[in-house]
């Protein structure tokens, strides 16, 4: 009887075993999941909404930052690669102009002056004879200015004098993007932009708008993105 009775207990321990191993598996499984979807809910974050997401490590910095023109220029003791002037080159100038068909062109012409359109050799008049192009390709940094709306009120001076009531009348005026605050239709899509476009983090831009001249808080252009996005 006693040997029964052993039995079932070495039995029972030995189901209590299995069964505490199996809850240390699970939990180790669970662990292991948690610190998974706590990484990931750190990365989303971090990439949402944190600066370290755009910090570089010095070596990178340095290389990009500073030695980049080092790095792609020719090796010194080795020439640079020649241009052919044959087919390829005139190739080049029509792709050169299809790439120049989307971009705004401003044309800036060189004349000489009237005293000096006259012959060096028998003092005659000079005629404009033919034009020499030279192509650039030039960028208008970004610039904060100020949009003053100003909208007429109109009344009538026959109505003013002869009537009791005068009919006011206001020109029409579009209505702003965000009521009660600076922002423009330009700067809020700007800012969302630079920020998830761009990857460029407010605190970023508001020292680029610093260094354009103007004041903006990276507290105000956050409020603009959230007002922006929920209207």
């Amino acid at each position: 009887m006693w040997s029964m009775i052993n039995r079932a207990e070495q039995q029972s321990l030995e189901e209590l075993q299995q069964q505490n191993q199996k809850l240390h598996e699970d939990l180790a499984r669970l662990s292991a999941q948690l610190k998974w979807y706590e990484e990931q809910f750190r990365l989303a974050q971090q990439k949402r909404f944190g600066s370290s997401s755009e910090k570089t490590h010095p070596d990178q910095l340095e290389m990009n930052l500073f030695n980049e023109a080092e790095l792609l220029a020719t090796p010194a003791g080795e020439e640079a690669p020649m241009e052919k002037v044959t087919y390829e080159r005139r190739k080049q100038t029509g792709k050169r102009e299809e790439d120049f068909s989307k971009l705004p062109v401003e044309t800036v012409t060189y004349e000489l002056g009237e005293g000096d359109q006259i012959c060096a050799c028998c003092g005659g008049s000079l005629h404009e004879m033919s034009t020499e192009t030279r192509s650039e390709i030039a960028i208008v940094p970004p610039q904060v200015k100020v949009i003053r709306h100003v909208r007429q009120v109109y009344a009538c001076r026959h109505c003013e004098r002869e009537e009791l009531q005068t009919p006011i009348i206001t020109a029409p005026m579009p209505k702003p993007v965000y009521p009660g605050s600076l922002a423009s239709p330009s700067i809020l899509a700007y800012v969302m932009c630079q920020k998830y476009l761009e990857g460029l983090p407010l605190y970023r831009q508001e020292q680029q708008f610093a260094r354009l001249g103007y004041s903006l808080s990276r507290q105000t252009m956050a409020n603009w993105m959230i007002y922006g996005a929920e209207h």
